[in-house]
């Protein structure tokens, strides 16, 4: 009996984020593109989130983030945008990100958007993205060319400057960045933040001083940043209660 009353206790401490998540795919342009849809609980509309991972592609740690943005309310969507293939090391990731397609990876991007907007258990106009490194970079293509995302995490992504791009996006921006990090120096971050903001756009980046590129994912052995890391996803859990909740 005792072992019975342990059992219990043990099944229901574990986390929503332990449910399963569906295998679904949508058209996108002449083919079909997939991905993993986690499911909150609950019955009605809820808001929903596209992931877009890292250029290691649909591994773990991007699932992982997927599940617990579904624990916490939302239906999530991580995109598969290698179709299939995780890279193993530094080489097949850059030859991976190199062989994706920019048009392509963002009209994955749109269609995943479109599959979610007629889900009965989606609320079309409370759908944001989040993406990290290549995925942060193409969730800000993706607020340029999808005028109904609501709002939008971009984590140490490559930004666009040029007015004509930004005047086309409709989304809430939060930006999380590492002021170490070579690839997107601090100089950038803030160029894209004046121009938003110019431009009447809501806009809300941070810069973590000591931290470089992927501080949030402890995979990143040699720059994982424990602190800056909890800190970007509270700001996010608190964006996106903001943005896609209220």
């Amino acid at each position: 009996m005792k072992h019975l009353f342990t059992l219990v206790l043990l099944l229901f401490s574990i986390p929503a984020l332990a449910s399963t998540p569906q295998q679904v795919t949508f058209p996108s342009g002449n083919g079909n593109a997939s991905g993993l849809l986690y499911l909150p609980s609950g019955s009605g509309s809820h808001p929903a989130i596209i992931v877009i991972h890292e250029w290691w592609g649909l591994n773990d740690w991007v699932k992982e983030q997927a599940s617990n943005l579904a624990s916490e309310g939302y239906v999530a969507l991580a995109v598969d945008l290698y179709r299939g293939q995780v890279a193993s090391d530094p080489e097949m990731a850059h030859e991976l990100s190199r062989g994706l397609p920019p048009d392509r990876g963002v009209r994955d991007l749109v269609s995943a958007f479109d599959y979610l907007a007629k889900r009965k258990d989606v609320d079309p106009k409370r759908i944001g993205a989040v993406g990290w490194c290549m995925g942060g970079g193409y969730a800000a293509q993706f607020a340029v060319a999808e005028p109904d995302l609501r709002a939008v995490a971009i984590n140490y992504g490559p930004l666009p400057t040029d007015k004509t791009s930004l005047e086309k996006i409709h989304a809430s921006i939060l930006g999380n960045f590492g002021g170490q990090d070579r690839g997107i120096p601090p100089s950038s971050v803030n160029a894209f933040v004046d121009a938003m903001k110019s431009l009447g756009k809501q806009v809300n980046a941070k810069i973590y001083p000591d931290a470089g590129h992927a501080f949030e994912n402890p995979n990143n052995t040699q720059g994982y940043k424990p602190e800056d890391a909890k800190d970007a996803q509270e700001r996010m859990r608190l964006f996106f209660a903001r943005t896609l909740k209220s």
